[in-house]
């Protein structure tokens, strides 16, 4: 079934390919194939939402928490796998919890990749986690003292500062008791605060939860925004 959806735009795009070869050159009707082609991507975009979607029974288990605003659920793919193999930019494998799109290069929050997520991809955009443990979600408060961390974390004025802040994460910051670090292992049953700055658009605090992962190296999320910040903004600078 998976093997079906990835080659769906190849047999597409052959079946058009085919069917023009085919006929005699005076007989191509190019704008016939333009629609039949946009029609296809349309199916393709369909196909890949469902592909996306987690499952009913997820959903339908955690329908009554989804009732509350500011928390989904989502899949995430891993990248080393779908990346360039979907027509969703990313792969499916990033996900903003702001603008709620799976599509990379709209403020993506957070990767899978190599089973860890991730945060930080453009620019001097960048964030951090700290793993909260096995703790339900809907225990999760601004007052736990990871959340709470993370909250009180400024980021710093200038851009060459941000970037160094950046590099750092990777090895880790300490803020208070807690170590954060742009990465962690994805880890079922585990659940995680994230604060991920995209300067001039968002700065948001989220909690999730990995509640699945399938046998293609998925994962199931189930998460909530604890807080929106002021648009973060950097001092740039002079390249002149």
């Amino acid at each position: 079934m998976t093997q079906s959806r990835l080659t769906i735009v190849t047999l597409a795009f052959s079946l058009v390919l085919f069917c023009s070869s085919t006929a005699p050159a005076q007989s191509v009707d190019r704008p016939q194939i333009e629609r039949e082609i946009h029609s296809l991507y349309d199916q393709i975009r369909e196909k890949e939402k469902l592909f996306l979607a987690p499952s009913k029974e997820d959903q339908e288990a955690y329908s009554k928490l989804l009732e509350q605003p500011d928390m989904g659920l989502i899949r995430l793919l891993p990248r080393e796998k779908y990346d360039g193999k979907l027509s969703i930019r990313g792969g499916g494998a990033y996900y903003s919890f702001t603008r709620l799109t799976h599509e990379y290069g709209y403020g993506s929050d957070i990767e899978l990749q190599q089973g860890k997520f991730s945060v930080g991809f453009a620019g001097f955009d960048f964030g951090f986690f700290i793993p909260l443990g096995d703790l339900p979600l809907e225990a999760v408060t601004l007052e736990n003292a990871g959340v709470k961390a993370l909250a009180e974390y400024q980021a710093p004025p200038t851009e060459a500062e941000i970037r160094a802040q950046h590099r750092q994460t990777y090895q880790g910051i300490n803020l208070g008791e807690f170590t954060a670090t742009s990465y962690v292992p994805a880890k079922v049953g585990a659940t995680y605060a994230l604060r991920s700055f995209d300067f001039d658009n968002s700065d948001a605090l989220v909690a999730f939860r990995v509640i699945r992962q399938d046998e293609d190296g998925s994962v199931v999320l189930l998460w909530k925004m604890l807080k929106k910040f002021p648009k973060p903004t950097a001092i740039r600078e002079n390249r002149s």
